[in-house]
């Protein structure tokens, strides 16, 4: 943020100047990420100019912090020999998750700059299906064997760890590739030299596998709470290593899209500061020409009860209360459970137990609404607008609340994203039974309630 807000003005006065050797030794000295947030403030052309000036190591990691829309246009105005190089600095995961933005002419090209090694292990992750655990491992990772000792185990590290990922984690394989256990550096640093290695191991570990949802992958590490999970696939064979930086890109890309299918906008593949006013459209008026369809049956409610709303007009003021409370309460149990599923939190065996616990507090929140609206209903009608008004609130706001618990539930049963149950389909089918409610209700107590006459 310091280079960005406080010294881009200075920075850009020097490439003006052509001081472009000072720009380079600035840079030199700053972090990568630093470097990535301001390349992405710049225009296009002193973006490129001031990663050129960048040494190789340090330009390397912070092609892989930028956003893979950065990246294209980099790699557009590179000669071949520094798109070559670029590339070939990426880690395996880094690399995968840039060509899988690329249009697939772009991707066969750049392909072809890589080594034979590099080409095929490309392909390999690309191969596993969107989504998956396989397309963010690496193979930068470090096995030790059980037969050494501690001493042996640090020379290893110290010549193969460059290298590496990650050597938070170690792991031990068979003579078969199959994983059989994992082990933390810091046990091997802190275990006395002569101590073999197979004496650290408790046979304990946790592993993700190959065609994992990545979604699933999120929850095994909280669970665990390690920097890298290993990956193996069905017979155990170890693969490469998943480190918990992607996880956290993985972790903020899911939260965005549930937001966004929350709000019923499709989820967006750009940051929503690039998307274009054309793409803002597109991904917007489908819900909302939808929700406008799924409202026409509110109006049609109404209409059925036209001579009731004629004979006491005073429900007519109090509907929008009644249907927006129904709505408000449904967005908020949706909105609970939707974020619940998502983290891990419940389950199917949960259900049955979380929508009594809904009952009971729906009907608690209901019945405390319900005495604020049968005053007013008094007020503006009389009693027995007051009596319609009480009972409607309590049960449009426990139906509401049921929809908005049992829809998410369902959707995920299904297999479905839960956070299709978006607040404002909640809120339009609750306004529709809430009118249904509201007036079925008012004309059960206009038909048996009699006021006395004076």
């Amino acid at each position: 943020m310091i280079l960005r807000h406080l010294l881009l003005p200075d920075i850009l006065d020097l490439v003006e100047s052509g001081r472009l050797n000072d720009v380079r030794e600035f840079l030199a000295m700053q972090p990568a990420p630093e470097i990535a947030e301001l390349l992405t403030a710049l225009e296009d052309k002193d973006r490129v100019l001031l990663f050129r000036l960048l040494p190789r190591h340090l330009a390397d990691e912070v092609f892989s912090l930028l956003e893979p829309p950065f990246q294209n246009l980099l790699l557009k105005n590179m000669a071949q020999e520094e798109v070559r190089h670029v590339l070939s600095g990426l880690s395996p995961d880094d690399r995968t998750a840039l060509f899988e933005e690329l249009p697939a002419r772009v991707t066969k090209g750049l392909l072809g700059l890589l080594s034979d090694q590099d080409r095929k292990q490309t392909l390999t992750l690309l191969s596993y299906p969107e989504g998956s655990v396989g397309r963010l491992m690496t193979d930068r990772y470090v096995t030790v064997e059980p037969t050494w000792t501690a001493a042996q185990a640090l020379a290893h590290l110290r010549q193969v760890g460059t290298d590496s990922e990650t050597m938070a984690m170690t792991y031990i394989v068979d003579d078969k590739g199959r994983l059989t256990d994992d082990l933390r550096l810091r046990k091997i640093i802190l275990a006395a030299p002569e101590t073999p290695i197979a004496g650290l191991l408790d046979g304990h570990y946790a592993a993700l596998r190959s065609f994992q949802d990545r979604e699933e992958a999120i929850q095994v590490f909280r669970k665990y709470d390690l920097y890298a999970l290993p990956v193996v696939d069905a017979d155990g064979i170890l693969l490469g290593i998943v480190t918990v930086d992607d996880i956290l890109d993985v972790a903020e890309e899911e939260a965005t899209e549930d937001f966004h299918k929350l709000a019923t906008v499709s989820p967006l593949q750009v940051s929503f500061k690039d998307a274009t006013l054309g793409l803002l459209f597109r991904k917007r008026i489908g819900w909302l020409v939808g929700l406008v369809v799924v409202n026409i049956f509110t109006g049609m409610g109404i209409k059925m009860f036209e001579d009731t709303i004629v004979a006491v007009a005073a429900l007519v003021a109090l509907m929008p209360l009644l249907i927006g409370s129904g709505g408000n309460a449904g967005a908020q149990a949706a909105t609970l459970v939707v974020r619940a599923i998502a983290t891990g939190e419940i389950g199917s065996d949960d259900w049955w137990k979380l929508l009594l616990r809904e009952i009971g507090v729906s009907t608690a929140i209901g019945l405390a609404m319900s005495c604020a609206a049968f005053f007013l209903g008094w007020a503006l009608g009389d009693l027995r607008v007051a009596i319609v008004v009480a009972l409607s609130m309590t049960t449009v706001v426990i139906a509401g609340s049921l929809m908005g618990t049992v829809l998410p539930m369902l959707l995920n049963k299904l297999k479905l994203d839960p956070a299709t149950a978006s607040v404002p389909l909640i809120t339009s089918m609750a306004d529709i039974l809430g009118v249904l409610i509201y007036f079925s209700i008012a004309n059960a107590v206009l038909r048996f309630v009699h006021l006395p006459t004076t």
